[in-house]
């Protein structure tokens, strides 16, 4: 994307280095080797990181929907049960970045399947946490070794996938977390109502299992990546770069507050709709996650949204949709309800399938630290949503949480006007109204 077209400033980069992968936009040029949509291996490499993106998010949010029976059963408020979402989320966010340093030395696929065998293990071993700080402390691990995911399956993709496949490539793996966090709700919510939450992550954990062993079957190795350095000093300097990139930072914004709305608003609703006048079971309330199927497919069709709208236009229109949702999830009536969780998912994950390949495309060099770090913003967001989203509710009810929501939503379009004004000048175009450029 040049900054004309991103809102990004003329300079890129303070210490440009030549890109792991030629930066053609000809994804139609027969010498390019990289996948492509109808090409050698590239179902086998979606389907792959489909499934990976299923393990992490069933993973990630194993406890979510299960925080009022944690509650009961361990004998804490919904603030200090929301601890074993913030917590998992929590250490995503702060290995992301030395994770994805170990990938540019060792390899994209072989962090991936090192991270998830971790992750699984663990899963494996969080149903028997004795107390609430034992599981916390679990969850945390488990949050610390998913971090090799999210970050290497984007920088994978944009090596190995040609430039004009990648959002719709992306937005397959993001799609891919979408089905995983609502199986995962889902599943623990039915059987947790039978035997109990620690039953409930246990198949999780075993569910994971079976993802991770097929994902490693499946991906096709690697052909386009080259080896970096695990110098500090050049890990840096790669980090450095990218923070001095405008646009870059805007990204990470933008995934931050998209994620604030959703950790907080799915942290909290399972205790709102066990509380009157809805008083659901703890079954109904997991399969209301069936609304993250909308996920799945506005994240699959982010691609379409930005060839329409271009990336800021889709971003208003993700924002504009959660807003939305939020405000409808005031009212007292369940329906109601429903449809604004199906515009808030539905709005929160084209917005973050949007930006997350935008990431991929900016970034000229170290693109797992690009990717890192839009990664680590995002996982703070959720921790920051989990844990506000809870004292809020606590502390003023459903519209304390949804003040919360909207006001993150405020800040992803001044951010993303920001970047229309940005690009209006960096093209030396006068300011006179704001539209949606491409």
């Amino acid at each position: 994307m040049t900054p004309a077209d991103t809102g990004a400033s003329t300079v890129v980069d303070a210490a440009p280095a030549a890109p792991a992968v030629p930066d053609s936009t000809g994804s139609s040029d027969p010498s390019d080797s990289r996948m492509a949509p109808g090409g050698p291996g590239y179902r086998r490499m979606s389907f792959a990181l489909f499934l990976a993106g299923v393990a992490t998010f069933a993973l990630l949010y194993s406890t979510q929907a299960l925080l009022p029976l944690i509650s009961g059963d361990l004998g804490v408020t919904a603030s200090d049960a929301s601890w074993t979402v913030a917590a998992a989320t929590g250490g995503l966010a702060l290995f992301v970045l030395p994770m994805s340093a170990l990938s540019e030395r060792f390899g994209r696929r072989t962090v991936m399947t090192a991270s998830l065998a971790v992750a699984v293990t663990v899963g494996l071993l969080v149903p028997f946490a004795p107390s609430l700080p034992a599981l916390v402390a679990l969850r945390a691990v488990q949050g610390a070794a998913l971090a090799g995911l999210p970050a290497s399956a984007t920088a994978y993709l944009a090596e190995e996938v040609r430039p004009r496949a990648l959002v719709t490539a992306i937005g397959l793996f993001v799609a891919g977390n979408s089905v995983g966090g609502m199986s995962g709700r889902v599943i623990t919510g039915w059987v947790a109502q039978e035997w109990g939450w620690r039953v409930a992550v246990g198949v999780i954990g075993l569910v994971a299992v079976a993802c991770a062993v097929a994902f490693r079957l499946l991906l096709p190795a690697p052909r386009h990546f080259t080896p970096g350095s695990l110098r500090p000093r050049v890990l840096v300097r790669t980090v450095r770069d990218h923070l001095a990139n405008p646009l870059l930072r805007r990204l990470y914004a933008i995934g931050a507050l998209f994620m604030t709305v959703f950790g907080g608003v799915y942290t909290v609703i399972g205790y709102r709709l066990t509380e009157a006048p809805f008083s659901l079971p703890q079954g109904l309330i997991g399969s209301i996650f069936l609304v993250y199927l909308v996920g799945t497919v506005s994240a699959s069709t982010a691609g379409r949204l930005v060839g329409r709208l271009g990336r800021r236009g889709a971003l208003y229109l993700g924002a504009g949709t959660t807003a939305a949702g939020l405000l409808l999830s005031l009212a007292p009536s369940l329906p109601l309800v429903l449809l604004g969780l199906v515009l808030i998912t539905a709005g929160f994950f084209a917005g973050h399938a949007v930006a997350s390949s935008a990431v991929g495309k900016t970034a000229q060099h170290g693109r797992a630290q690009a990717s890192a770090l839009y990664q680590s913003a995002y996982y703070v967001g959720s921790s920051a949503g989990s844990t506000v989203g809870a004292v809020a509710f606590h502390s003023g009810g459903w519209a304390g949480t949804v003040g919360v929501g909207v006001l993150a939503v405020l800040g992803v379009v001044v951010i993303t006007v920001s970047g229309s004004l940005a690009a209006r000048r960096a093209a030396g175009t006068p300011v006179r109204a704001l539209s949606l450029p491409r």
